[in-house]
């Protein structure tokens, strides 16, 4: 792939903008992360690049081609989206998920192929899943859960990969394990992944490029040193934050939240 992008983009809910007018370049082969505050138009703008709905004006943009002129294969061989909290139908071995991301390569009656096979078993051991292929799906922790859909992701041999919130209602240590993984997908294998996340140091330590929404529009877009800034976060969320750099990845973290504009409880009660 050598470009993703869109043009004018512009997304509603019935009379409800969400989207606003959007235009941007997502770049290939980085980790890109979509920030900002519940309500600002994260997950629609990630559902609309992922075609799951569709712009009420303007396009997206695939290798050039508009999203939405290409068939469901083709586009399901170039790009594959994980909602937020997914859930996986009852009974189902994590082999037997996987080979769901198969579905576009499949001919015929669908029937596994050996070489679906082959891409099957490795999305497994790439994900570190090897062992655990026969293993109900529904008997496995949170973090191995989310490392199947991963894996199931992968085996569509897809370019692009979208992720919305992989880290909801993980504990510290399976988000991290869940990020690193994506990370070392990314540099081992060229996945360009586009991820809405709600941390802000996180999305600042994983990620290569930040794009930082504020009612449907881009307030700020670029490197996490050019986006993680006072400003933006006065801005964009309504806080004072201290912003020190990160040792190990070199990347800007905030620390020290303060609301801006905070009214104080006595002021709340003494109006009631």
């Amino acid at each position: 792939m050598k470009e993703f992008k869109t043009e004018h983009v512009g997304v509603a809910y019935g009379e409800t903008t969400i989207i606003q007018d959007l235009s941007f370049e997502i770049p290939v082969g980085k980790i890109t992360s979509i920030i900002g505050p519940n309500g600002c138009g994260k997950s629609t703008l990630l559902k609309t690049i992922g075609r799951i709905m569709k712009a009420r004006k303007g396009a997206v943009y695939l290798d050039g081609k508009d999203i939405h002129t290409l068939s469901s294969r083709e586009f399901a061989k170039k790009l594959a989206i994980l909602p937020q909290m997914p859930v996986a139908p009852e009974g189902l071995t994590a082999e037997e998920l996987v080979s769901y991301g198969r579905y576009a390569h499949q001919r015929g009656f669908g029937k596994l192929s050996a070489r679906d096979k082959e891409v099957v078993a490795w999305a497994l051991e790439v994900t570190g899943l090897s062992t655990f292929g026969t293993r109900n799906v529904d008997h496995m922790s949170g973090g191995q859960r989310q490392r199947v859909w991963i894996a199931m992701a992968l085996a569509q041999q897809t370019d692009v990969i979208l992720l919305d919130e992989p880290t909801t209602y993980l504990d510290v240590a399976y988000q991290l394990e869940v990020l690193e993984l994506l990370e070392d997908l990314n540099k081992k294998h060229g996945c360009t992944i586009v991820m809405v996340l709600h941390d802000i140091n996180l999305a600042s330590r994983y990620a290569d490029y930040l794009i930082a929404l504020k009612k449907g529009s881009i307030v700020k877009e670029g490197t996490p040193q050019q986006v993680i800034t006072k400003d933006m976060l006065k801005e964009v969320y309504q806080i004072e934050s201290d912003i020190i750099q990160e040792k190990i990845s070199k990347k800007p973290v905030c620390i020290s939240y303060r609301l801006l504009n905070k009214t104080k409880k006595s002021d709340i009660a003494a109006s009631i």
